[in-house]
């Protein structure tokens, strides 16, 4: 599909700036996540999660047809016209990305852009533990990152595959819905393959996959068997694989990828996911207190050793929570370890550690030194 970007790129001499760039203009500026238009309200903008309106002009019908349009290619307006709806990608400049995307309601058109984030954060910034490195380390298995909605998975795996990229020479290939940051070649090559955009789907995206030389793939969700099956066949012929899944932990993660599947396919599926599994990197979000960090992230991080492999392979996935507790030595962590040095080292407030513990119990036992074998309360 075309780049509108490109339209807006002309040489100034020829065509002026489209009136729609001071939108963007201030997006960027304000560092929001999305830029809202409709017909009857100022633009809005998400900043930090929250939706807030600007004191810019109430847009009437008209002016937001023209607004739009005057960005749109013939193509797109016919395809607009015959739709009702349209994605694109769009560039204010060439760091300065858009994904873009215009709908009808109410027989009026509205548009709604997600900016396209061009700094990939480091996992020094993101204050991720090093045992991160040493995963993306790796030449093939699939490495999941796991949480609940908002909770900065995609952001954890893009850093991680960012460090990839600084470190060695390779071909990334990612498929993501929609991209949410665009990573610069730097000493591998990185392919980003948008749904809606570059590929119509998940399935013809995954189909050709591995015609395109990967060596680490990074599938934005893992949100059906089908995914999951291209994640796992592309781990079995040495590739390293990352995906994100819906879960809040490890143990979770394995069932929830399992019972994405028929039943008569799931034993399979587990057995392959058993032999495949690099890591679970499971992941929350807590308000931090130090200046200057919004957020801090607590991690589980379980490898895939033998004994894990043995459990997930024999139904056994509710003991790993024991497993990650006895294995610390081997640079595995267990959520609540990662809480407890959140609290001590100051950048969390226990309040909050224990409204995300998975046993507040377990943790205000363990800031006080009192942990038994397994971790449980004495």
């Amino acid at each position: 599909m075309v780049d509108s970007g490109q339209i807006a790129g002309q040489d100034a001499s020829q065509k002026r700036e489209p009136e729609i760039n001071k939108f963007f203009r201030v997006a960027i500026k304000t560092r929001a996540s999305d830029l809202h238009l409709k017909a009857g309200q100022p633009a809005r903008l998400r900043i930090q999660d929250e939706l807030r309106s600007t004191t810019g002009e109430t847009l009437t019908e008209e002016r937001l047809e023209q607004l739009t349009f005057e960005i749109l290619s013939e193509e797109q307006r016919q395809s607009f016209a015959k739709n009702g709806t349209l994605d694109f990608a769009y560039s204010v400049t060439e760091e300065d990305r858009f994904r873009v995307n215009i709908f009808r309601q109410r027989g009026m058109v509205s548009l709604v852009a997600r900016r396209v984030n061009t700094d990939v954060p480091t996992l020094e910034q993101l204050y991720l533990p090093a045992a991160l490195k040493k995963i993306a380390d790796g030449n093939q298995g699939l490495v999941l990152v796991v949480g609940p909605t908002g909770s900065g998975k995609t952001t954890t795996a893009v850093s991680m595959i960012d460090y990839i990229n600084a470190s060695r020479s390779c071909h990334i290939v990612t498929v993501e819905d929609p991209i949410e940051y665009y990573i610069k070649d730097k000493k591998a090559l990185v392919s980003q393959r948008e749904i809606g955009i570059d590929v119509p789907d998940y399935d013809l995206a995954l189909t050709y996959l591995m015609r395109e030389d990967p060596d680490v793939v990074f599938i934005g969700e893992l949100r059906d068997a089908k995914t999951v099956s291209a994640g796992m066949r592309a781990s079995e012929t040495g590739h390293l694989v990352f995906g994100t899944v819906h879960a809040t932990n490890a143990a979770q993660a394995v069932q929830r990828l399992v019972d994405l599947f028929p039943q008569v396919e799931r034993e399979l599926a587990r057995q392959t996911l058993s032999v495949t599994l690099r890591a679970i990197i499971s992941q929350v979000l807590l308000p931090c207190v130090k200046q200057g960090v919004d957020r801090m992230p607590a991690n589980e991080i379980l490898l895939a050793n033998s004994e894990a492999r043995k459990l997930i392979s024999e139904k056994r996935e509710a003991e790993i929570p024991n497993l990650i507790r006895s294995c610390t030595q081997d640079g595995m962590q267990d959520l609540s370890d990662s809480l407890v040095k959140l609290i001590m080292d100051g950048y969390v407030e226990p309040k909050d550690g224990y409204k995300y513990a998975p046993n507040p119990d377990e943790l205000k036992m363990a800031l006080k030194g009192i942990r038994t074998e397994k971790g449980g309360i004495l």
